[in-house]
C-alpha cells in the first residue's frame, strides 16, 4: 500500500520551499481516471478515442469509478499480453466498454436498497452499513478482474481510498495482498454504501478516494509521469437541474455532485499549473484533459443499458474532440501529448 496523504503539492525536499522535478521517465505515460460512480462509463468512450489517437499509457491510476475502469483495462492488458505477447490499446478500451454494456444495465447490478427495518435497526445499534448493499458491483468485479495477472502484466494500476478513521488518501497497488479491499473501498460511495475494512480489520476502514482526490494527478506526477492523460466525468460547471431534493437518495447524490465538482477542478487546475511551471523551466510535461463540456447525467436508482450506452458515446465525442480539434479550415489535428 502506498500513502500520499494528499498535500497540495508533490512532497517538497526535507529544508527546502521548492519543489523537485521528477526525473524524467521517457517511458513514463500515466493515464488518470478520475471518479464519477456511473458517470464512469463516459470514460470507457473516451479511452476508446484515446487509444486510438495513439496513446499507449504503462501507468492507470484511478479513484472510484475510475479505479474500476483502470483496473479492468490492467487486467485486459495482462490478459492480451499472455495470449499474445502484446497489447492492442484500442482492443483494451473496446473490452471496457463491452464490460460496461454487458454489466451494467440497471441500479441492481450495481447495488439494491436495504430494507427500512434492517437500517433502522443497524441505525439504532451503531452498526448502520450503508443505504445500499454494494455487494453485485463486487461480484462483477471479482468476475472480470485477474489481479495474479496483473501482477505479472505489462502496465501498473493504483487505486486510491480514504482511511476514514485517521482522514488519509491512500493507494493501492495490485502487489498489495488486500487490493481488491481497497478498490471496493474507492468504489464504495459515502453515506450510500458500506465502509470496507480492509482485510476484515475494523480498524482499516476504507470510502470512495474522491472524498480526497478526485483526479489523482498529484501521485502520478510524484510518480515521476513525463505524459499524463486525464479522463475525468465531471465537467467545470454545474448547471441547474431539475430534481426532487426531498428525496434522500437524489439529494445525497446531488450533494456529492456539486463536491466532487469542486474537487476535480482543483486537481486538474493544479496539475495543468503545475505543467506550466515546468514548461518555464524547460521541461516538458504533456498534459491532456479530456472531460464533459456539459454535466452528465444519470440517476443512481433509474437507468438503463440506453443510459449507459449514450454515456459512452459522449465519453468518444468528447475524446475526439480533444485530441481533434477543428481548425477554422476544417482540418483536424491531432494533440501532440498522445504521441
Amino acid at each position: 500500500m502506498i500513502s500520499n496523504p494528499t498535500p497540495p503539492a508533490p512532497n517538497p525536499q526535507p529544508g527546502t520551499s521548492q519543489l523537485t522535478a521528477p526525473v524524467p521517465n521517457p517511458t513514463h505515460k500515466a493515464l488518470v481516471l478520475g471518479g464519477g460512480s456511473l458517470k464512469g462509463a463516459f470514460q470507457a468512450g473516451a479511452a476508446v478515442a484515446l487509444f486510438e489517437s495513439g496513446f499507449v499509457p504503462n501507468h492507470l491510476y484511478g479513484i472510484s469509478a475510475g479505479s474500476l475502469n483502470a483496473t479492468f483495462m490492467a487486467s485486459e492488458a495482462a490478459r492480451q499480453q499472455a495470449a499474445t505477447g502484446a497489447v492492442d490499446w484500442p482492443v483494451v478500451g473496446k473490452a471496457l466498454i463491452e464490460f460496461w454494456i454487458r454489466n451494467i444495465t440497471k441500479p441492481e447490478d450495481v447495488a439494491v436498497i436495504r430494507s427500512r427495518f434492517r437500517m433502522g435497526v443497524s441505525t439504532i445499534f451503531s452498526r448502520f452499513d450503508g443505504l445500499l448493499d454494494n455487494s453485485p458491483i463486487q461480484k462483477i468485479i471479482r468476475d472480470n478482474v485477474d489481479v495474479d495477472a496483473i501482477r505479472t502484466g505489462p502496465v501498473t494500476v493504483k487505486v486510491g481510498a480514504v482511511d476514514i478513521i485517521g482522514g488519509d488518501m491512500l493507494y493501492a497497488d495490485a502487489h498489495d495482498p488486500d487490493f481488491l479491499d481497497y478498490l471496493f473501498a474507492s468504489s464504495s460511495i459515502p453515506f450510500l454504501m458500506p465502509a470496507v475494512q480492509i482485510a476484515g480489520d475494523h480498524r482499516r476502514a476504507f470510502l470512495d478516494g474522491g472524498l480526497r482526490e478526485v483526479a489523482p494527478l498529484r501521485v502520478a506526477i510524484e510518480d515521476g509521469a513525463d505524459n499524463i492523460a486525464c479522463i475525468a466525468c465531471h465537467s467545470k460547471k454545474i448547471y441547474n437541474e431539475n430534481f426532487n431534493y426531498r428525496n434522500l437518495l437524489n439529494l445525497m447524490d446531488r450533494v456529492k455532485d456539486i463536491t466532487v465538482n469542486q474537487l476535480v477542478n482543483n486537481d486538474i487546475a493544479w496539475a495543468q499549473r503545475y505543467a506550466e511551471r515546468e514548461h518555464f523551466h524547460g521541461r516538458s510535461l504533456p498534459l491532456t484533459i479530456i472531460r464533459p463540456t456539459e454535466p452528465l447525467h444519470l440517476d443512481l436508482m433509474q437507468f438503463t443499458s440506453d443510459d449507459i450506452g449514450r454515456l459512452i458515446v459522449m465519453g468518444y465525442q468528447a475524446g475526439v474532440d480533444q485530441l481533434y480539434p477543428r481548425k477554422s479550415n476544417g482540418v483536424e489535428q491531432a494533440q501532440p501529448a498522445t504521441s
